[in-house]
């Protein structure tokens, strides 16, 4: 009788193991996150086995998608139409949310989430915002003054906010600034904190970018003459401007280790990966007839590229800088990672 319950336990506890360890692998790899234009929904994705696991509405015109720190929870951006909400999703539960109304900022695109707020770009009132999750309220605000302010990266200590404006060629840096008082100013005068944005001239119809993981450089590339612009975050001033004829740009991102670039051309339908360091050329790809959104895997072992056009996402080998995969999302463009809900 104690030997059947000690084998009885023994093969309990092996479960439990085999259980634990499949979870972990699972939850190791996380969830891979597709929007879709065309069929206006959110493909929530096994990101181990790449299978669909289910879809969820969203708003009329999807571009963009961000997860939270602990990717329980997606929120969606919607341009067209004068739209002013972000669609929110519930990940684990695979169910809209109520929306987030950003009322008088219109025409949503990039989005980031950093410092446990939700940031985001607005073309048609040229401007960024943040919201505050647990509110729902957005709590701080600046204009651009520049035309169709797109894409956007705050650093970690949210101290500055990066974007590019599309027609106006430019990248913006946001810098949240301690002034001091000038000399000759009042004894009662104290300092005060003020963001000051500096406008940086770029490639024209420049509006994917990244900035590299140590935060030195931002790398644009432009849609309209094919230039990559490199900027120099210390300085805020244009360090090299590369002759790549990426036309068509539209994405661009860093690799995990910061050693290469790639970039994607919705006109050309190419993926072009670049050396971080060399500023070369190493490799294109032929993706299809429109190459759009980039992620990469947190792992550094693969990229997706969404091919709106061709109605699916290819999976890129980062190691051997090859196409090994693709599956179908219709319409597909923003993409993201919920890692670890």
């Amino acid at each position: 009788m104690k030997s059947t319950i000690n084998l009885l336990s023994i093969c309990f506890l092996l479960a439990a193991f085999l259980f634990t360890t499949k979870s972990s692998a699972q939850s190791a790899r996380g969830y891979l996150l597709a929007l879709s234009k065309t069929d206006h929904n959110l493909a929530i994705i096994d990101g181990s086995t790449l299978k669909i696991l289910a879809h969820v509405p969203v708003g009329p015109d999807p571009h963009e998608i961000v997860t939270s720190s602990d990717g329980k929870t997606a929120y969606v951006s919607n341009m067209g139409g004068g739209y002013h909400e972000i669609n929110v999703i519930d990940v684990i539960a695979q169910k809209a949310l109520p929306n987030i109304d950003t009322k008088s900022f219109i025409g949503l695109h990039g989005l980031t989430f950093e410092g446990g707020k939700v940031w985001f770009t607005a073309e048609g009132s040229k401007s960024v915002g943040r919201i505050d999750p647990a509110t729902k309220e957005i709590d701080w605000s600046m204009g651009t003054g520049q035309d169709r302010t797109h894409m956007i990266y705050v650093t970690p200590d949210a101290k500055r906010v990066y974007t590019t404006n599309i027609t106006s060629a430019t990248v913006s840096i946001l810098a949240d600034t301690l002034l001091m008082p000038g000399k000759g100013a009042p004894s009662w005068a104290k300092p005060r904190n003020e963001w000051i944005q500096t406008v940086i001239p770029v490639g024209r119809g420049s509006e994917g970018f990244d900035v590299s993981p140590d935060g030195k450089q931002l790398w644009t590339a432009g849609s309209g003459d094919g230039e990559i612009s490199i900027i120099n975050l210390a300085s805020k001033k244009l360090a090299y401007t590369l002759d790549a004829k990426v036309m068509g740009a539209n994405r661009l991102k860093f690799t995990g280790d910061g050693k290469r670039v790639l970039i994607t051309s919705l006109g050309i339908g190419d993926l072009f990966i670049y050396d971080a360091v060399s500023r070369k050329e190493l490799k294109r790809l032929s993706i299809g007839h429109g190459a759009s959104g980039i992620l990469m895997d947190p792992d550094g072992t693969r990229a997706f590229v969404a091919c709106s056009p061709d109605n699916y996402v290819v999976v890129v080998d980062l190691k051997k800088l090859e196409i090994i995969g693709k599956f179908n999302i219709a319409g597909p463009d923003g993409l993201a990672w919920a890692v670890n809900p």
